[in-house]
């Protein structure tokens, strides 16, 4: 009986990417990660989205760099130094989302994470899939998919 306990335990926890975008923590499960890049040089496309920062080389792929910053309306705490680049596959193409920092890894168990209060309305709301309670306080854990809309995909 304890080994099926285990195994559920098992399946029952997620392992999330965390990163910082000003002083808030948030995280992206990690098997939507498909890697962490110093965030290379940038060009940047004219009359794009704000929140399109421009376009990077990914080993001779060209492809678009998001400001999460801007895109979250959250104030940045931005140090070049820092700046990461988070790339994930949205909507079946290769997108870099720009962050402040990367902090660490950790495994959450999923009665760790609630979802979004009922506060959490609107467009903000439908980005998070919900909050993990930490020791050190809160990770909010977001939903890479719901980030842009079809039309934005498609126009990336």
């Amino acid at each position: 009986m304890a080994v099926k306990e285990e195994k559920q335990n098992l399946f029952a926890s997620i392992q999330i990417v965390c990163f910082k975008i000003g002083v808030e923590e948030y995280g992206i499960d990690i098997l939507q990660v498909q890697e962490i890049l110093k965030l290379p040089s940038v060009t940047k496309l004219p009359k794009s989205n704000p929140y399109i920062m421009g376009v990077m080389d990914l080993r001779g792929k060209v492809i678009p760099i998001v400001d999460l910053s801007i895109r979250f309306g959250i104030r940045s705490g931005k140090d070049q130094k820092k700046t990461r680049a988070i790339v994930v596959d949205i909507g079946g193409k290769q997108v870099g989302l720009a962050i402040d920092s990367v902090s660490h890894v950790i495994k959450v168990n999923s009665g760790e994470i609630e979802p979004p209060p009922p506060v959490v309305k609107g467009i903000s709301g439908k980005y998070i899939v919900g909050i993990a309670k930490l020791e050190g306080g809160f990770v909010v854990i977001l939903d890479i998919h719901k980030i842009f809309s079809s039309d934005e995909v498609a126009g990336m």
